[in-house]
């Protein structure tokens, strides 16, 4: 297809064979619990974070919230990992999520240089704390960013849904 001023070409986020694997991976429902998961840990855990930093208080909820979250990001992101290697054929940075890759190796870091932090007296709770928020901050836009592509998945699936229909009739 000739490329037209003002049009952009882009490649689907998943071809037909993608979308194939990905609706027969048991990863993508394993991603669907985790994810909501995730952002309800992270909810709990700001809150928690927000109250110690505004108060002083509950430090070892607040703790115990945030080592909760990395650990669930951890489990999220070795079988969003598996996932990807099972729709795309590579562990990570496949084309269609590459900059959502990028994103949650920062988020990784961020959250493992809290848990490094706390784990061996680095740094004072309260720095601790501003740690565990740049690494929610990271996580807010990381999930934006996974929540636009799912959006886009979903239209995808309607328009690729819609041919099907249309043409299946045109043989018949």
């Amino acid at each position: 297809m000739p490329h037209q001023a003002g049009h952009t070409t882009r490649r689907p986020l998943y071809t037909p064979e993608e979308r194939r694997r990905r609706d027969a991976s048991p990863w993508t429902l394993v991603q669907g619990v985790l994810a909501p998961l995730q952002f309800l840990v992270f909810l709990v855990s700001l809150g928690l974070v927000i109250h110690y930093l505004r108060t002083g208080e509950s430090l070892g909820a607040a703790t115990a919230s945030i080592v909760t979250k990395t650990l669930v990001l951890y489990a999220i992101m070795i079988t969003g990992s598996i996932w990807e290697k099972d729709v795309f054929g590579r562990y990570l940075f496949a084309p269609a999520f590459f900059w959502e890759d990028v994103v949650s190796m920062l988020v990784l870091a961020l959250h493992t240089a809290y848990l490094c932090t706390w784990m061996f007296g680095l740094a004072e709770p309260r720095t601790q704390m501003l740690i565990a928020l740049a690494a929610y901050a990271s996580y807010a836009v990381n999930a934006a960013q996974f929540l636009v592509k799912l959006r886009a998945a979903r239209r995808e699936s309607i328009v690729a849904e819609s041919m099907m229909h249309t043409t299946s009739g045109v043989y018949e």
